[in-house]
């Protein structure tokens, strides 16, 4: 997995690529808390992303509790129908703000 990250108006930006499995979860989970708490805004654009296991799902709620606690804006954007299926079948659409695209989650 690939993660690139840039500063769009008030929002960190972070793009995934690849698969966010058991082997890549570490990758951002070394990253996403410092980010988050970091910024006011944070927005993980899952557009790239071809697949989500359940330690993907663990690091992304990880984040979501740091976004809580620290008073920050945490959004997913770009959900592929099959990530977008794990996600609700989860539970995890309730707990996420999920913009369809990166532009709706910058507004």
């Amino acid at each position: 997995m690939e993660i690139s990250e840039e500063i769009k108006g008030p929002a960190l930006v972070m793009t995934l690529a690849g698969r966010l499995d058991s082997n890549t979860a570490p990758l951002l989970e070394t990253r996403l808390p410092s980010r988050i708490e970091g910024n006011p805004a944070t927005v993980i654009d899952l557009s790239q992303v071809s697949y989500v296991s359940s330690a993907g799902l663990r690091i992304l709620l990880k984040g979501a509790k740091v976004a809580k606690a620290s008073g920050n804006r945490l959004a997913l954007c770009g959900l592929a129908p099959s990530v977008k299926e794990v996600f609700d079948i989860s539970g995890f659409t309730a707990i996420f703000t999920i913009a369809p695209d990166l532009d709706s989650a910058l507004g």
